[in-house]
């Protein structure tokens, strides 16, 4: 967990360092453009996008643009200036100044959750890394919520495991209003004859052992032999249940130390 958080500060840096604005970004409502035409500075304008994903430029007046690629909007209002007589030949140029209509969100166990601003192709570790990272309380999986027309879509990716095994086809590429969600690590409690009874991260491949030495190991009272684990079955019931050392925690487990007799 700690070299995720290293490498997501690394990211982090760099997306905020990082280079031009994409020029395959997606223009849309609320979106500030400043637009200047080469040779010809009476033309540069700053304007927003309106709800109907349109602008009003000198000469050409009204002009709908959203849904376009920044290239493909230069090209459309270069065009309309060429083909209305205006000039022979118009070199456009359009800067986004801020971004409304591509953002997602981010939430839950992160050290900055908010909406971000998706600038050309961004991945689910890019936005992780814009919103500072996993905070100390953040689990080893994400939620990402996605909307496409009528459908909604959650797919729960392994953070951990694809940073670890560097197998990041499941980084996946986020598009506009999709939704990240970093679940609450799980946790594990110790009750007892221990020396920290409390609630705890449950770490993966957890072992009872491993959860006593969390728990700060014996008291001078306690003992190894019975130990037990209250667990909920599939019904929701409480079952207690005989453990070893080597035997594996649970998810919400409680493991109760028992106190020595002799």
């Amino acid at each position: 967990m700690k070299f995720l958080k290293i490498w997501l500060t690394t990211v982090v840096l760099f997306l905020l360092c990082g280079g031009a604005q994409a020029a395959d970004a997606v223009l849309g409502p609320g979106d500030v453009l400043k637009i200047s035409v080469y040779n010809n500075p009476d033309l540069t304008i700053e304007t927003r996008v309106n709800d109907a994903g349109g602008i009003t430029f000198p000469l050409i007046g009204p002009v709908t643009i959203g849904g376009m690629a920044v290239t493909s909007a230069e090209q459309k209002i270069g065009g309309l200036l060429e083909s209305g007589g205006f000039l022979k030949k118009a070199q456009v140029n359009i800067l986004i100044t801020q971004i409304q209509n591509q953002q997602v969100s981010v939430l839950g166990q992160v050290n900055r959750p908010g909406r971000y601003a998706v600038e050309g192709k961004r991945s689910l570790l890019d936005l992780l890394a814009m919103a500072g990272g996993i905070s100390i309380d953040g689990g080893d999986t994400v939620s990402l919520i996605r909307k496409r027309g009528d459908k909604t879509s959650k797919e729960v990716v392994d953070v951990i495991a694809m940073v670890r095994t560097g197998t990041l086809n499941t980084d996946i590429e986020l598009s506009a209003n999709d939704v990240i969600y970093v679940e609450r690590a799980p946790r594990f409690y110790i009750y007892g004859e221990v020396q920290r009874p409390g609630t705890f991260r449950l770490e993966r491949g957890m072992t009872v052992l491993q959860a006593l030495s969390t728990g700060g190991g014996l008291t001078p009272r306690g003992t190894e032999r019975g130990l037990v684990i209250k667990r909920r079955d599939v019904n929701g019931k409480q079952v207690i249940i005989d453990v070893k050392q080597d035997d594996l925690v649970q998810v919400d487990d409680v493991v109760y130390v028992k106190e020595s007799l002799f």
